[in-house]
């Protein structure tokens, strides 16, 4: 049966791809903005086709003359989908990504950036991209562990491209940076316990094609996404400091969503579900 269900999915992704890709490349070759909303179209149904109950908490900042560079902790490729869901954003992602087979296609028809942190010398011409994006109004998804961990910690904040959000750009106004939490909480309507969160926790050393298998079939996983307040910054912000105070936030909203509690900045608002 579970082999069944993984088919299932498999063929509905398969249709809402084919169904939005088309509009969503000619909307991206006529620059319309209609791409963003053809993108999060298809994780929004991506997501309710997995099963995947999302939850989230708070929301993204709105800005009229700057986009938000989003720091989130990053736990498994479920991140992407998840995210994507909620709100229409672009990923900044490692350039090994682009060789996966359908996952790379998908990171370039979503406008992804793609850096790569093995190279110092090319980071500030990364962020100078980034830094460009931002200028133009994207909302940019920023993974500042640098790899996926076992979802039940942080790793720590490397700070490099936090310094994309305070380049000059000829922007004037204020420019920000969210930290966002992103918690695997549940599966099938069951807490999911430190042991049970491999399930969708994605570390470095673990296959990709058996993992997208056990989702697959599993499916109806619930994600709970905290968007903590925005951190402003202004041209004397420091990068490491940014860093620092994103990773504190991240920290205390994951703490919060992992253990059930509201987080402070969130309560009384409505919660957005995309699974039954």
């Amino acid at each position: 049966m579970d082999t069944v269900r993984g088919a299932f999915v498999v063929a509905q992704v398969l249709a809402i791809t084919a169904i939005l890709l088309p509009i969503h490349l000619f909307a991206q070759w006529r620059r319309w903005p209609l791409r963003k909303r053809t993108a999060l179209a298809w994780h929004r149904a991506t997501a309710r086709a997995m099963g995947l109950r999302i939850r989230v908490h708070g929301e993204l900042a709105a800005t009229s003359d700057h986009g938000v560079l989003i720091a989130a902790n990053h736990a498994s490729w479920l991140d992407i989908v998840a995210l994507g869901a909620t709100a229409p954003v672009s990923f900044i992602a490692k350039d090994e990504v682009m060789q996966w087979p359908f996952f790379g296609h998908l990171a370039r028809w979503q406008e992804s950036v793609f850096v790569t942190r093995s190279v110092r010398a090319s980071t500030r011409a990364q962020a100078e991209t980034i830094a460009a994006r931002l200028a133009g109004g994207d909302t940019m998804v920023l993974f500042p562990e640098g790899t996926t961990s076992c979802g039940n910690f942080l790793l720590p904040f490397k700070s490099a491209l936090f310094g994309a959000v305070g380049m000059g750009d000829g922007v004037a106004g204020v420019k920000w940076v969210q930290p966002v939490a992103i918690a695997y909480v549940g599966v099938d309507g069951i807490p999911m316990g430190r042991q049970g969160r491999p399930l969708a926790a994605w570390p470095g050393d673990v296959a990709m094609a058996p993992h997208l298998g056990r989702i697959l079939r599993e499916g109806r996983i619930e994600i709970a996404i905290g968007f903590a307040d925005p951190i402003r910054v202004t041209a004397g912000t420091d990068r490491k400091r940014l860093a620092a105070e994103a990773e504190a936030a991240v920290r205390a909203t994951f703490s919060d969503l992992l253990r059930g509690r509201e987080p402070p900045f969130a309560r009384g608002q409505n919660p957005l579900r995309t699974g039954p």
